[in-house]
């Protein structure tokens, strides 16, 4: 089992609470980082206005005091060189680049053939806020926790329920060592024939379906309608700061690992969706927003399918860099991390 860590940023996740508001529309939207662990050792990763009626106004609970260093941005040396990481696995390849940030936070896992199945693997990003320790912490423990809870009911036809426990037991575990922070989590576990894929946060997961891009998860973000509502039935509320809609006027998603100043409103319960493992499905992208933010879902399958189908020798590798790349060159100044699954590798 590998595991990789890779920080995200630019558009800082947390805001500190003095920021003035701005102006914004409804899906604004944020960035992120990345770090590299095989099982040989660390790698360096370069890689409302509404109805203003007294009956319907909210009354908004104290604000939090949220601490400053949640905030606050180190910026490599001008002229330091970019840093990168390339991987390939069996049946996967990861690329991450660093952003403008010295300090990466984010990480990626990879697990294949589980309990001596080749066709089982487990594979996520994870993209840390306000340091690395819940990315480093959920790459290292969900994967586990996941497959425990799987084994333990026994029955597949509850995996989505083993998928929402792991989940929850790893931000419990990581709650319980008193660490500041957060991670926002994209997973996909392969498992009895089928394709489990699972979010919190705003990772994201697309698949090629005979070259059609297919999302397969949901961003979590406060500008979400049904987001801002649980949020709200919670005690809390959503605000615009610097162009972006916030938890509390801090947090840019409304769902991770960790977070726990604001777990009374940004859960870690995942959203969960299953698909049977067919032919159809060629390939699986799982990237942090830093991608997500400057390529569209399509276009992402459309530069990654040359590289991956109807080749003699499929470089995903190559595609996992165009697509870096690309978003680079449109000026993303977070990390960006893009994993590649070759699912026909587990038909």
């Amino acid at each position: 089992m590998s595991s990789c860590t890779v920080a995200i940023s630019s558009s800082p996740v947390f805001s500190p609470s003095s920021s003035s508001a701005s102006v914004c529309s409804p899906k604004a939207s944020s960035p992120r980082l990345f770090w590299l662990k095989k099982s040989s050792g660390l790698i360096k990763a370069l890689s409302g206005a509404g109805d203003s009626s007294p009956i319907l106004k909210r009354k908004r609970p104290p604000r939090l005091n949220i601490p400053v260093f949640c905030a606050e941005e180190k910026k490599a040396p001008e002229g330091a060189p970019e840093e990168a990481v390339e991987v390939e696995g069996d049946g996967y390849s990861v690329c991450c680049k660093r952003g403008r940030r010295d300090a990466m936070e984010d990480r990626y896992s990879a697990a294949v053939g589980i309990q001596g199945d080749s066709k089982q693997a487990f594979f996520g990003i994870f993209d840390g806020h306000g340091g690395a320790k819940a990315a480093e912490f959920a790459s290292e423990n969900l994967d586990r926790n996941i497959i425990d809870e799987l084994n333990r009911r026994g029955d597949h036809s509850s995996i989505e329920l083993a998928v929402k426990s792991g989940y929850l037991t790893t931000d419990s575990d990581f709650l319980k060592t008193d660490v500041r922070g957060g991670a926002c989590c994209v997973t996909a576990l392969i498992t009895g024939g089928n394709l489990v894929v699972s979010n919190a946060g705003d990772c994201r997961a697309v698949s090629s379906k005979n070259g059609v891009a297919e999302a397969l998860t949901s961003d979590h973000r406060p500008s979400r309608e049904d987001e801002r509502e649980r949020i709200e039935m919670s005690g809390g509320f959503v605000e615009c700061r610097k162009g972006v809609w916030r938890v509390l006027g801090s947090l840019a998603v409304s769902r991770a690992i960790g977070d726990q100043y604001l777990k009374q409103w940004v859960t870690a319960e995942p959203e969960t969706k299953v698909v049977k493992l067919d032919p159809e499905y060629e390939f699986l992208l799982l990237a942090s927003d830093g991608l997500w933010d400057k390529v569209s879902n399509q276009e992402a399958i459309d530069i990654a399918r040359p590289f991956c189908i109807d080749v003699e020798e499929p470089q995903p590798l190559s595609a996992c860099r165009r697509l870096v790349d690309l978003s680079v060159s449109r000026g993303s100044a977070d990390d960006i991390s893009v994993m590649l699954i070759q699912l026909w590798r587990f038909h």
